[in-house]
Protein backbone atom coordinates (compact mmCIF):
# COMPACT_ATOMS: atom_id res chain seq x y z
CA UNK A 1 0.00 0.00 0.00
CA UNK A 2 1.18 3.20 -0.78
CA UNK A 3 2.40 5.98 1.94
CA UNK A 4 0.27 8.77 1.66
CA UNK A 5 2.75 11.73 1.70
CA UNK A 6 0.58 14.78 2.00
CA UNK A 7 -3.09 15.00 3.82
CA UNK A 8 -5.68 14.29 1.81
CA UNK A 9 -7.15 17.86 3.12
CA UNK A 10 -4.64 19.94 1.76
CA UNK A 11 -5.20 18.06 -1.76
CA UNK A 12 -8.84 19.04 -1.96
CA UNK A 13 -9.01 22.41 -1.06
CA UNK A 14 -10.71 24.90 -3.39
CA UNK A 15 -12.99 21.55 -4.13
CA UNK A 16 -16.18 22.89 -2.79
CA UNK A 17 -17.59 19.46 -1.34
CA UNK A 18 -13.75 18.23 -0.01
CA UNK A 19 -14.92 14.83 -1.87
CA UNK A 20 -18.42 14.72 0.36
CA UNK A 21 -19.81 14.74 -2.89
CA UNK A 22 -22.72 17.21 -4.79
CA UNK A 23 -25.57 16.41 -2.09
CA UNK A 24 -25.44 15.73 1.30
CA UNK A 25 -22.11 16.91 2.28
CA UNK A 26 -21.40 14.54 4.87
CA UNK A 27 -25.09 14.99 6.46
CA UNK A 28 -27.16 11.97 6.97
CA UNK A 29 -25.30 10.06 9.44
CA UNK A 30 -28.23 9.91 11.89
CA UNK A 31 -28.20 6.22 12.53
CA UNK A 32 -24.57 5.46 13.75
CA UNK A 33 -22.92 5.56 16.86
CA UNK A 34 -24.71 7.60 19.88
CA UNK A 35 -25.89 10.33 18.05
CA UNK A 36 -30.20 9.52 18.51
CA UNK A 37 -31.79 10.94 15.86
CA UNK A 38 -35.56 9.94 15.34
CA UNK A 39 -36.31 8.59 18.49
CA UNK A 40 -39.83 10.37 18.33
CA UNK A 41 -40.26 9.33 14.75
CA UNK A 42 -39.02 6.55 12.94
CA UNK A 43 -37.55 4.64 15.68
CA UNK A 44 -40.10 5.32 17.69
CA UNK A 45 -41.33 1.50 18.02
CA UNK A 46 -37.72 1.01 19.92
CA UNK A 47 -38.57 3.11 22.03
CA UNK A 48 -42.00 1.53 23.90
CA UNK A 49 -40.36 -2.20 23.37
CA UNK A 50 -36.94 -1.38 25.23
CA UNK A 51 -36.47 2.59 26.02
CA UNK A 52 -39.47 3.06 28.39
CA UNK A 53 -37.78 5.89 30.68
CA UNK A 54 -36.03 7.46 27.44
CA UNK A 55 -38.34 10.76 27.56
CA UNK A 56 -38.95 12.74 30.78
CA UNK A 57 -37.19 13.54 34.53
CA UNK A 58 -36.09 10.81 36.17
CA UNK A 59 -35.64 12.12 39.60
CA UNK A 60 -32.80 12.42 41.33
CA UNK A 61 -30.93 10.31 44.18
CA UNK A 62 -29.28 12.17 46.89
CA UNK A 63 -25.59 10.61 47.27
CA UNK A 64 -25.83 11.50 50.86
CA UNK A 65 -28.64 9.26 51.61
CA UNK A 66 -28.57 5.44 52.87
CA UNK A 67 -30.54 3.04 51.73
CA UNK A 68 -31.80 1.04 54.87
CA UNK A 69 -32.86 -3.10 54.02
CA UNK A 70 -36.10 -3.68 56.43
CA UNK A 71 -38.38 -6.41 56.99
CA UNK A 72 -41.99 -6.13 58.70
CA UNK A 73 -43.29 -8.87 61.12
CA UNK A 74 -45.79 -10.08 58.43
CA UNK A 75 -42.82 -10.20 55.92
CA UNK A 76 -41.07 -11.99 58.45
CA UNK A 77 -43.91 -14.37 59.65
CA UNK A 78 -44.89 -15.33 56.07
CA UNK A 79 -40.94 -16.06 54.97
CA UNK A 80 -40.59 -18.27 58.31
CA UNK A 81 -44.06 -20.27 57.09
CA UNK A 82 -43.11 -20.56 53.81
CA UNK A 83 -39.63 -21.84 55.31
CA UNK A 84 -37.62 -20.14 53.43
CA UNK A 85 -35.88 -18.53 56.64
CA UNK A 86 -34.80 -21.14 58.96
CA UNK A 87 -35.04 -20.95 62.79
CA UNK A 88 -31.89 -21.81 64.65
CA UNK A 89 -32.28 -23.49 68.36
CA UNK A 90 -30.00 -21.97 71.04
CA UNK A 91 -30.34 -22.92 74.95
CA UNK A 92 -33.58 -23.64 74.45
CA UNK A 93 -34.35 -20.62 72.72
CA UNK A 94 -35.72 -19.66 68.80
CA UNK A 95 -33.60 -17.50 67.11
CA UNK A 96 -33.07 -15.85 64.10
CA UNK A 97 -30.35 -13.18 63.09
CA UNK A 98 -31.73 -11.18 60.55
CA UNK A 99 -28.12 -8.95 60.44
CA UNK A 100 -26.66 -12.16 58.93
CA UNK A 101 -29.63 -12.25 56.34
CA UNK A 102 -29.37 -8.46 55.26
CA UNK A 103 -32.02 -6.63 57.44
CA UNK A 104 -30.57 -4.08 59.10
CA UNK A 105 -34.33 -2.95 60.80
CA UNK A 106 -37.26 -4.39 61.79
CA UNK A 107 -40.46 -2.65 61.64
CA UNK A 108 -43.72 -3.15 63.61
CA UNK A 109 -46.88 -3.76 60.98
CA UNK A 110 -48.14 -6.68 61.54
CA UNK A 111 -47.53 -10.04 63.76
CA UNK A 112 -45.50 -12.51 65.18
CA UNK A 113 -47.23 -16.05 66.25
CA UNK A 114 -43.78 -17.63 67.33
CA UNK A 115 -41.84 -16.30 70.40
CA UNK A 116 -38.51 -15.85 68.59
CA UNK A 117 -35.16 -13.90 70.00
CA UNK A 118 -34.42 -11.51 66.88
CA UNK A 119 -31.14 -10.59 66.62
CA UNK A 120 -30.93 -7.17 64.48
CA UNK A 121 -29.11 -3.49 64.31
CA UNK A 122 -32.65 -1.68 64.81
CA UNK A 123 -36.13 -2.01 65.62
CA UNK A 124 -38.90 -0.03 65.67
CA UNK A 125 -40.86 0.85 68.96
CA UNK A 126 -43.77 -0.84 67.89
CA UNK A 127 -41.77 -3.97 66.76
CA UNK A 128 -40.06 -4.51 69.99
CA UNK A 129 -43.57 -4.38 72.07
CA UNK A 130 -45.00 -6.80 69.87
CA UNK A 131 -42.28 -8.96 70.07
CA UNK A 132 -41.89 -8.47 73.95
CA UNK A 133 -46.01 -9.20 74.08
CA UNK A 134 -45.77 -12.59 72.70
CA UNK A 135 -42.95 -13.97 74.54
CA UNK A 136 -39.88 -12.72 72.57
CA UNK A 137 -37.10 -10.58 72.53
CA UNK A 138 -35.12 -8.57 70.59
CA UNK A 139 -31.32 -8.23 70.42
CA UNK A 140 -29.79 -4.90 69.00
CA UNK A 141 -26.40 -5.53 67.93
CA UNK A 142 -24.46 -2.55 66.30
CA UNK A 143 -23.98 -2.36 62.62
CA UNK A 144 -21.21 -4.40 62.04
Amino acid sequence: MVVRREKKTRKLRGSRTMGWGIRGQHRDRGSEGSRQIGMHKEKWSWVVKYGKDWYGKHGFRNPTSKKVSAISLRELEELIGKGTLKIEEENGKKVIDLSKLGYDKLLGSGRLSIPLTVRVSRASKKAVEKVKQIGGEIILNPTQ
